[in-house]
């Protein structure tokens, strides 16, 4: 079994990486059917909004509280699609010291406005219920289908954000409770802030003085998370995986977080390569197959010779193509060794249900007998020769 069988295997948490548009979220939910395959209780949990994961599952939709999705495996497999919304009201329900306390920040008029537009919710959201599914859910294994890479490394770095903002002495001097400042509305009167009152106005200043006061002591629970959170990102149980396709944008891209992820101290575990272009010929060649204009000895016209010419010409810009993605996949797998390099090939069509999921998963895990191209697909020097 390769590397990342174990992986997946041994692993509590898997978190997929990558830029947009390489196959992150079918890349997660194949690493999550493998590991129901192995006999383990797993949850894929998607923070991208669109139908993706719940198309691919046959599931009419996907909310914050795990479906099964049956299928012939030995475990069991789950799968949510983060909502940030219900997420954050649950999390300040758990924060609050009692329903008083949740009731007053879940009515706040700038608590809504903070939950639904406020940059970083989401990732903050995702860290969350990632920590609850690892608490509470009772699964084996949990692979996370993060945000495109740049926002990815918002959702690593936020535990850590979220106890600098805590930190920050404009919100610690709003939500420590002190006697000099008596009640909120005193608040307006300060000569620093009286003319951020005359600015955002009077009423939206005071609800949001209001809404951090009623965090007041909630910051302790936060902060214990925060940190635990952090901690389990750093843990042995936890690997991050890379997903990338074949192209130069999204190489870039995959360097870039590989080289973030160091910085954190977080070992890349795995590099999962999507869409390669087959190899039609893996022998080296000194000289092409056929003749730019006909093959020696041949007597070829018409369209016949017109055809050979321009398999020829299709022969050599695929070669070059492979050639090309493969220089891509050694760079990458150089600078994120000793991480396992696994490989799936461009298949015949997009992946939109269950089969063509655990085809993916056949490609990652070595169950294919295809695994650099389609048998259908090979076609040798001499067999062009011979036609």
């Amino acid at each position: 079994m390769n590397d990342l069988s174990t992986l997946v295997r041994e692993r509590r948490i898997i978190v997929c990486c990558g830029s947009g548009g390489v196959g992150k979220t079918t890349t997660a939910a194949a690493l999550a059917v493998e590991g129901a395959r192995q006999g383990r209780r797993t949850c894929v949990v998607t923070i991208d909004p669109a139908r993706r994961l719940a198309d691919a599952f046959g599931l009419g939709s996907l909310t914050n509280t795990p479906s099964q999705v049956d299928g012939a495996w030995r475990g069991e497999l789950w799968a949510l699609m983060l909502d940030t919304k219900s997420t954050f009201d649950a999390a300040v329900i758990r924060y609050a010291h009692d329903e008083d306390q949740a009731q007053a920040i879940l009515g706040n008029r700038v608590y809504r406005n903070v939950r639904d537009a406020l940059s970083g919710t989401q990732e903050y959201m995702a860290v969350e219920k990632l920590y609850q599914l690892n608490q509470e859910g009772g699964f084996d294994l949990i692979v996370v289908d993060t945000p495109p890479t740049r926002r990815a490394m918002d959702f690593v770095n936020a535990p850590r954000h979220l106890t600098r903002l805590l930190d920050n002495p404009a919100i610690r001097m709003l939500v420590i409770p002190s006697r000099a400042y008596l009640r909120a509305v005193s608040f307006a009167a300060l000569a620093p802030l009286k003319a951020v009152t005359e600015i955002v106005g009077a009423e939206t200043f005071l609800d949001t003085v209001l809404f951090l006061r009623a965090f007041e002591g909630m910051e302790a629970g936060i902060r214990s998370r925060a940190k635990r959170v952090a901690e389990l990102f750093a843990d042995p149980s936890t690997a991050f995986v890379l997903v990338v396709a074949p192209r130069r944008d999204s190489i870039d891209e995959g360097q870039f977080f590989a080289a973030r992820l160091g910085q954190s101290e977080i070992p890349m575990q795995a590099l999962i390569v999507n869409r390669l272009h087959p190899h039609f010929d893996a022998r080296p060649a000194v000289s092409p197959p056929v003749a730019p204009h006909g093959i020696s000895g041949w007597t070829c016209s018409g369209g016949g010779a017109q055809a050979l010419i321009s398999l020829n010409d299709n022969w050599a810009e695929l070669r070059a193509v492979a050639k090309r993605e493969e220089n891509y996949v050694t760079a990458l797998g150089a600078q994120v060794a000793p991480a396992s390099v696994a490989r799936v090939p461009l298949l015949e069509g997009d992946v939109h249900d269950l089969d063509g999921v655990q085809t993916v998963a056949d490609h990652l895990f070595g169950l294919s007998d295809s695994c650099s191209t389609d048998p259908s697909l090979r076609l040798t020097a001499g067999e062009l020769s011979a036609w």
